[in-house]
């Protein structure tokens, strides 16, 4: 009989459970996918490319990312990473892939980029040790979609641990009427039919700002379609926000 559960962590890790094992993306257990999803470095993936976010660019060109400390959430190869350490950021950079790791390392050799501290594990545990705030940027660029919704709890909880007071909280993610890019089902669907989260999660403008809703928000738009030539990373299928905290 099993009767240990007495915490948040070990309601969260339950609900973890409920989901199928391959359809995790966001504990360790999935590090292993997301390495074989970087292993083809050739593919045609928009956000393989070496450019930075359009709207990351935009903040800092606007100063409300004035420097400091910034702490890269999924940073696969390091593409935002590397921008922010170039524009003197110091910068702490994690993914759950070895793989993605090693390309991010490898494009930071080449471009001479240094101050990027990479790490390779899950964020809500490297929070306990390595990932080190207070930060006055986090950016997310595509890792919270794919949180299954109990998550967002320990999201949360990662933001109020390790973003600045006055810190920027940046974030882009799947637009739900975007042509198909991330579920929307609602919350509860997912543990009722324990089918994992079918890529990731759409967001509603009204769903970011009911999350988010004890910060700030200074921008909340979809992403602008960058052209091929741009020196930026765009897709319209992701909204694009920023919030500040008190």
């Amino acid at each position: 009989m099993d009767r240990n559960m007495r915490t948040v962590d070990d309601v969260l890790v339950l609900l973890d459970g409920l989901f199928a094992p391959e359809a995790d993306r966001w504990t360790g257990r999935g590090a292993d996918w997301w390495d074989r999803f970087y292993a083809d470095r050739s593919r045609t993936v928009p956000f393989f490319v070496a450019k930075p976010d359009e709207s990351l660019v935009a903040a800092v060109e606007r100063r409300e990312a004035g420097g400091g400390r910034a702490l890269d959430l999924g940073c696969g190869p390091g593409r935002n990473a590397l921008y922010l350490a170039a524009r003197g950021f110091e910068v702490d950079a994690v993914d759950l892939s070895s793989a993605a790791v090693d390309w991010a390392r490898e494009r930071a050799r080449e471009a001479g980029i240094e101050g990027v501290r990479f790490h390779r594990g899950d964020a809500f545990a490297l929070a306990a040790t390595e990932l080190a705030g207070p930060y006055d940027l986090v950016y997310d660029s595509g890792c919270f979609h794919h949180l299954p919704p109990h998550r967002r709890v320990s999201y949360l909880a990662l933001l109020e641990q390790l973003l600045a007071p006055g810190g920027l909280f940046g974030l882009t993610c799947f637009a739900a009427g975007a042509g198909g890019m991330g579920s929307e089902l609602p919350d509860g669907d997912f543990y009722r039919e324990g089918a994992g989260l079918r890529g990731g999660l759409a967001y509603t403008p009204e769903a970011l700002r009911g999350i988010f809703f004890g910060l700030t928000e200074l921008e909340l738009r979809r992403m602008r379609d960058e052209p091929e030539e741009s020196e930026c990373f765009g897709e319209s299928f992701l909204w694009t926000a920023f919030f500040r905290r008190a």
